[in-house]
């Protein structure tokens, strides 16, 4: 017969066991956790750490973003294997099924400088640079819009100007996401400021003609350069549209002045911050009324010279047909399709009889 003390004794040799047992299981399952993988997507999730983030923040953000299951396994995993560490604020790319050990890895070496790219086609208006940027990442859209008009940044760039209009440089940039306004603005008109200096430098004549014949400022050529790129797309053609609006600047046989160019009349519709009674009758086509429209400052139908402002932001091409515009007679142009190629004509009888081809035929057809 066992005795109580041997009973004891097993009793307690079977607890240690289970015990010891219980304790082995754990400590294989905490060993494996670190290498636990939670999915078997590759998919990337991108986690932006904020400036002073405590380490229990960004392992919220981590169970919020469903990269890992247990928080406080996961705390007491790293606090074990790696003590106190400090996550830097910035942006952490994932792979949802990475493991554990392989998140705090990323954690521990900081933020990568993940870069985005956005295009700016020539021709867009500064709302639609600060969409094109915001959608992109880079900035907020409605602080992109009230960066352009800051005045303490205007004078840091010398720009003489109300806002950043024609100087947002289209071109494809690389930023990083959730750049600073300010950088992000300055990055566009300083690549602006840099193609100016290029071409003033390879235009000298051209440039002593715009100043002295048309006594135009820097800023008058770059409102040119904007009429240029929003009427043709055709890059050939730009020299010759430079050259009759210069025509008709300065023909005595033109003696009204007006260039009388649409794009200014939907610029003043649409992008004009204070509009015209007429404007806001405008509906994307353009009538007899907004020709008429003396009340539209943008309007080169109804004000000769022109506009108070840059309409768009032109490129390298447009601001070169300017700085060199064809020596033609033109006066006249009409466009043969829709956003293609124009004809051009020196008298208004020839401009009549393409019209008459190009445009009237076409809308009996």
């Amino acid at each position: 017969m066992i005795s109580k003390k041997n009973v004891a004794l097993i009793v307690t040799g079977l607890t240690v066991l289970v015990a010891v047992a219980g304790l082995f299981t754990a400590w294989r399952w905490f060993a494996a956790y670190p290498h636990k993988r939670l999915s078997d997507s590759s998919e990337i999730v991108e986690i932006e750490v904020p400036r002073g983030a405590a380490f229990s923040e960004v392992v919220r953000l981590l169970y919020k973003n469903k990269l890992i299951e247990k928080p406080t396994l996961f705390r007491l995993y790293t606090m074990w294997e790696h003590g106190s560490i400090t996550v830097q604020q910035g942006s952490y790319q994932f792979r949802r099924d990475d493991t554990p050990a392989q998140i705090v890895t990323k954690l521990k070496a900081g933020p990568k400088l993940f870069l985005v790219s956005v295009t700016i086609p020539e021709g867009k208006h500064h709302l639609e640079v600060a969409r094109l940027l915001a959608d992109a990442g880079v900035a907020p859209e409605a602080e992109l819009v009230a960066g352009m008009k800051n005045e303490q940044w205007l004078r840091e760039l010398d720009l003489k100007a109300p806002d950043m209009e024609g100087y947002l440089f289209p071109e494809t940039y690389r930023f990083r996401k959730n750049t600073p306004v300010k950088k992000a603005l300055f990055t566009l008109v300083g690549q602006h400021k840099k193609v100016w200096t290029q071409l003033i430098r390879t235009h000298q004549t051209g440039l002593r003609r715009l100043q002295g014949k048309f006594n135009f400022n820097s800023h008058q050529i770059v409102i040119m350069a904007s009429l240029v790129e929003k009427e043709t797309g055709v890059s050939s053609e730009r020299p010759l549209i430079a050259g009759v609006f210069f025509n008709r600047l300065s023909f005595p046989g033109f003696p009204s002045r007006l260039l009388q160019t649409d794009p200014t009349i939907i610029y003043g519709c649409t992008v004009a911050e204070t509009k015209s009674a007429a404007c806001r009758e405008f509906a994307g086509r353009i009538r007899r009324i907004h020709l008429l429209d003396k009340d539209n400052p943008y309007s080169t139908y109804t004000h000769p010279g022109l506009p108070p402002g840059p309409i768009c932001n032109p490129g390298r091409a447009s601001l070169t047909a300017v700085f060199a515009p064809s020596d033609t007679k033109y006066l006249f142009f009409v466009a043969k399709t829709p956003g293609g190629e124009h004809q051009f004509s020196a008298t208004l009888e020839e401009h009549q009889k393409a019209v008459d081809k190009y445009i009237l035929k076409k809308g009996n057809d």
